[in-house]
């Protein structure tokens, strides 16, 4: 089943409305999924981004699928081959560092919610004349920060982003007191040593403090 950039655009909104921080999750061991995923969403943070960096990552989403609450997408999408491994995996959105004809084509035929990356305002544009106005920026921090993304807002005040990339507790509320910003993209509420040591209650404390930011 295909979908629009327009319908993209509005799934991709509805999920970043549903929390201020989407966690962007690079898990190593399929054991950890499920217990991450459920500490993660009863913190409040119910969108979780797996990223494809792993061997172990399209596993990963598997579990994650099933932990009730949970609503898991894949990212680091770079070919159309991630994005059909990405859905049999059970991804119910992607994400992509940035974006290509190729790899949206393929999304929009196979039906995959994108949340496309950019970085400048042409690409921002290029994503907007498609259809796509939910947008990830990235690499946020090394883009220029909330200052960055501050200036975007007048000119092309049509597009929400996710700012992903070097983003922190110290810097999450600048970028989401920005009125084109809908949330933000962050690693910090699942630290490796914390996954690794299995502290689910201290991850799913720091989600608590993340879904409590504005």
């Amino acid at each position: 089943m295909s979908i629009t950039p327009e319908a993209a655009s509005i799934a991709s909104e509805k999920l970043c409305r549903t929390a201020p921080v989407i966690p962007v999750l690079v898990v190593e061991e399929v054991a950890h999924a499920r217990p991450l995923a459920t500490a993660l969403v009863a913190g409040g943070l119910p969108v979780l981004e797996v990223t494809l960096r792993t061997p172990a990552a399209l596993d990963v989403i598997r579990e994650m699928a099933l932990v009730a609450g949970g609503i898991v997408g894949a990212g680091t999408l770079l070919t159309p081959k991630d994005i059909e491994a990405a859905l049999e995996a059970g991804a119910t959105f992607g994400v992509s560092p940035g974006a290509t004809d190729r790899l949206l084509d393929a999304a929009e035929e196979m039906g995959l919610p994108m949340l496309p990356g950019a970085a400048t305002a042409s690409e921002a544009m290029r994503l907007l004349e498609r259809g796509y106005r939910v947008q990830k920026f990235f690499p946020a921090e090394s883009a220029g920060g909330a200052k960055a993304l501050k200036s975007l807002a007048s000119p092309i005040p049509q597009i929400l982003f996710c700012p992903t990339g070097g983003v922190t507790p110290g810097n999450a509320t600048d970028y989401l007191a920005l009125p084109n910003t809908a949330c933000v993209g962050g690693s910090w509420v699942a630290p490796k040593d914390k996954v690794v040591a299995g502290d689910w209650a201290g991850i799913e404390a720091l989600a608590r403090e993340a879904a409590a930011l504005v």
